[in-house]
């Protein structure tokens, strides 16, 4: 039975395990904190990440603890509607409804979805070393030796470091961002949308529980060091509704802030027999929603690469010819969206305002095909990545609740 190590436990990873193990392999995974689990903040589960857990066996154990927005959009600094979308008309075009789950619930479904012994934390990942035709892992407390090594341990991805010692570190991409869960309000709805200001952006998307994401961004110097939740209500406090009322309804030790950070694009994502996944390979501007979503994808198509092909070496020169443009071109979609969203200067905000007014919500819709209708592998020809033409297309996002958090979706 072939052995793999997948470094990091966060959701690329686990379900880089899931798949590996449904496929027959022996896998440890390797996380360095004490435990499993992802501090409070919400995360947006797209069709694609959704046929991504359905075809780990997931997606209805997702979808029980899953919140389902209704509508969701983008309205502007005064809060009025700019763009509105339908999010019966993601489900009816798509498949699936954009899911909204809070991520230590989703990190606990994947970890439940596997044998107890598999998952090991306290267990920093110090060296990776060649070893004939496998790899060896030394970690705190020992080594273990695998015929493949999963990297998934996020944007600082020490595997990165070793195994690609020419990439170039990540970047400050020039914001910051929060994100905070509220508390139960009782007697809203589940409708979500983002506010775009100049230089700043506001977004919420409902939880279950009667709880809402919150997630901001903002244009400003790298490494500030005020409480992330005092930053928040001085930037936000006096936007419309409802943001005021969702600020007060976030506890003020539950608000998280982070600088947003741009990795510039691997040549590869594959060297000897060590693959990348998630934000270790691609990490992206969270304006679009598809850290995670990518992450899944990446695992289980790496599974059906290896699953296909039992030469190792060709199984993932197969995923990183499959993956690595996909995953660049939303790179740089997201980044293109972000920009835009935190467009400080006034004439290029009313402009891009203006545009958002003027795309029909079907053509913003149809627009996210390239990034929603992808097919996981099983399902597509000689297991080719369907879709893979994102360029080119309109910087937008079809709604509400599409943010996510930059370094941790992996």
């Amino acid at each position: 039975m072939p052995a793999a190590v997948v470094v990091g436990g966060g959701i690329g990873g686990l379900a880089a395990a899931i798949a590996l193990h449904r496929i027959g392999w022996r896998v440890t995974v390797l996380e360095r904190a004490v435990e499993f689990g992802e501090i409070g903040a919400g995360l947006a589960l797209w069709p694609n990440a959704t046929r991504a857990l359905a075809a780990l066996g997931l997606a209805d154990r997702v979808r029980a603890i899953a919140g389902v927005e209704t509508v969701g959009g983008v309205r502007d600094r005064a809060g009025r509607w700019l763009s509105r979308t339908d999010n019966a008309d993601v489900a009816r075009r798509h498949g699936w409804p954009l899911l909204m789950v809070h991520r230590a619930e989703l990190v606990r479904v994947l970890v439940a979805a596997l044998p107890a012994d598999l998952p090991r934390s306290g267990s920093e990942v110090q060296a990776v070393r060649p070893d004939g035709e496998g790899v060896v892992v030394g970690h705190r407390g020992g080594q273990v030796r695998a015929d493949l090594v999963v990297g998934a341990d996020g944007i600082r991805s020490r595997v990165r470091r070793q195994g690609w010692p020419e990439a170039r570190a990540p970047r400050y991409a020039g914001c910051t961002a929060w994100r905070a869960v509220t508390g139960p309000l009782g007697g809203w709805g589940a409708e979500g949308a983002v506010f775009w200001g100049r230089g700043e952006r506001f977004g919420f998307a409902a939880l279950p529980g009667g709880r809402f994401y919150c997630f901001a961004a903002a244009r400003a110097p790298e490494g500030g060091e005020e409480d992330a939740y005092a930053g928040l209500v001085r930037r936000f406090g006096g936007w419309p509704d409802p943001v005021p009322e969702l600020l007060a309804a976030v506890p003020e030790d539950a608000a998280l802030r982070h600088d947003v950070y741009a990795m510039p694009p691997l040549a590869t994502y594959v060297r000897g027999r060590v693959a990348l996944l998630g934000d270790a390979a691609h990490a992206m501007d969270p304006a679009l929603g598809q850290g995670a979503g990518t992450a899944l994808e990446d695992a289980v198509t790496l599974a059906a690469c290896l699953r296909s092909d039992r030469d190792v070496g060709v199984a993932l020169a197969r995923y990183d010819r499959v993956r690595r443009p996909r995953t660049q071109a939303i790179v740089r979609r997201s980044a293109r969206l972000g920009a835009a969203s935190l467009m400080a200067w006034g004439p290029g905000a009313w402009s891009r305002n203006l545009a958002a007014r003027l795309v029909p919500p079907r053509l913003l819709l149809r627009s996210m095909d390239p990034v929603l209708g992808w097919t996981p592998p099983e399902s597509a020809e000689r297991g080719a990545d369907p879709l893979p033409e994102l360029d080119g297309m309109p910087d937008a996002g079809p709604g509400g609740g599409s943010e996510g958090g930059p370094g941790s979706d992996a």
